[in-house]
């Protein structure tokens, strides 16, 4: 429109018309009447400096900027001491000479993610999510510009790849694709997964968590800001929750989330690493003499194939816990599948605290544990012949083997959402 003016009188006065760049300026770049009133410009001169900035951008800004806004709101609600780490926008010109130095373009989407926050510096907690075991912590930056650009690849199994996070504790990055080369998909976001039956280093699998930066970063954030993730001493927890997946009996609520952990999974062999919390808790309503204490577990453990294994045992990660009204216990677990998804469902038994003799079963809901989309290397994929993975299609690509059975392999305990620091071990399926 503004270009267009020049040409006719009419369309010079309709140009000039400031509530038709209001609509524009409040579309495109979520400028606020306030922050209009703080510049002291008109809404035409404002929507014209900030095109003149960012309107290479004008496609993606508005969503991005609503992503950060809506997640720092909430962060400064839940996890305040997150929002220091930070940092400022870059420059256009700094984009333009990561691109110089990586000698690769990066995305729009990405490049306008930066042009409002320059990711944050390496501290814990990390703003794309944790995930803890008793021997086991991951907690995820999203990296700023330079650090991303320190850690672009070129070595076979990950050429042409930015790393997006970094985890201090594991090493673990999710990658961004600038290319498509080794059987990426361009700008696809993935976990790398090196294949543990492979000689060849750039035998790497692939387990993907998005298709462009802008659809990554906002499913992100929504699963955050709507409480898809729970917020836990101050860190994001990557735990996903069915709400249909809860059971009642009497006076007592079970509830389930779930998380798969790439870091501990592999392709090949097949091998497929999950957590689960599990959430116990009395009605605040329930009398008195229904308090009660946990001896025991029943689980019914079944894999993709229809393999069934069935584990009992006393109490849960080495407790038995007591229930009263009101009162909330949580734990975590895990368990590994040999195929790429399973569910769990079982028992807990009680006994009544006051009627010592009177015992009960509390059901367990079934959840369900499904590995995310993946990719086997293209070398394995030359070298034997194998096709491209998806989610519950590995029987034909992979050899399976059975899955293990109960052991004193991991630990993680959490009670009344408090997590401990890293000690002793962890029994599956508690």
């Amino acid at each position: 429109i503004h270009s267009c003016c020049y040409l006719s009188r009419r369309l010079n006065q309709l140009s000039s018309h400031d509530p038709l760049w209001k609509r524009h300026c409040k579309k495109y770049w979520l400028i606020s009447e306030e922050e209009k009133s703080q510049r002291n410009q008109t809404w035409k001169a404002l929507f014209i400096s900030t095109y003149s900035d960012l309107g290479r951008y004008i496609r993606y800004y508005a969503t991005l900027k609503k992503a950060w806004d809506d997640l720092e709101k909430y962060l400064g609600q839940r996890c305040p001491r997150m929002i220091g780490s930070l940092k400022e926008s870059v420059r256009e010109e700094d984009l333009d000479a990561v691109e110089a130095q990586i000698g690769c373009k990066l995305p729009d989407d990405y490049r306008c993610s930066f042009r409002i926050h320059n990711g944050q510096k390496l501290v814990v907690p990390g703003l794309m999510g944790s995930m803890a075991l008793s021997n086991h912590y991951r907690s995820e930056d999203l990296l700023d510009i330079d650090t991303a650009a320190g850690g672009f690849q070129q070595r076979p199994g990950v050429k042409q790849c930015l790393p997006l996070t970094f985890c201090i504790h594991t090493g673990l990055s999710q990658y961004m694709a600038l290319e498509s080369v080794e059987g990426r998909n361009k700008y696809e976001i993935f976990y790398q997964c090196p294949d543990q039956m492979a000689r060849n280093p750039s035998a790497i699998d692939m387990f993907i968590t998005g298709t462009s930066y802008l659809e990554w970063f906002t499913s992100y954030v929504n699963k955050v800001v709507t409480g898809g993730y729970p917020i836990i001493r101050d860190q994001i927890f990557r735990y996903v929750h069915d709400k249909e997946c809860v059971a009642t009996t009497g006076d007592i609520t079970v509830s389930v989330s779930t998380s798969f952990l790439p870091e501990l999974s592999s392709v090949h062999p097949p091998h497929y690493f999950f957590t689960y919390r599990i959430r116990i808790e009395m009605s605040k309503d329930a009398l008195p003499e229904k308090a009660c204490q946990l001896d025991s577990r029943y689980w019914r453990i079944t894999n993709a194939k229809g393999d069934v294994e069935e584990v009992q045992g006393p109490g849960v990660v080495g407790e038995f816990p007591i229930i009263s009204p009101g009162r909330v216990y949580e734990y975590t677990s895990c368990t590994t599948f040999s195929t790429t998804s399973g569910y769990m469902e079982g028992y807990y038994t009680f006994h009544c605290l006051y009627y010592k003799d009177k015992f009960f079963n509390v059901t367990i809901p079934r959840f369900h544990m499904v590995c995310p989309t993946f990719k086997v290397s293209t070398a394995r994929m030359v070298s034997a012949g194998a096709v491209l993975l998806e989610p519950n299609h590995n029987e034909y690509a992979v050899d399976e083997d059975e899955d293990s059975t109960d052991t004193d392999e991991y630990e993680d305990r959490r009670r009344v959402l408090d997590i401990p620091a890293p000690s002793g071990r962890c029994p599956r399926h508690t």
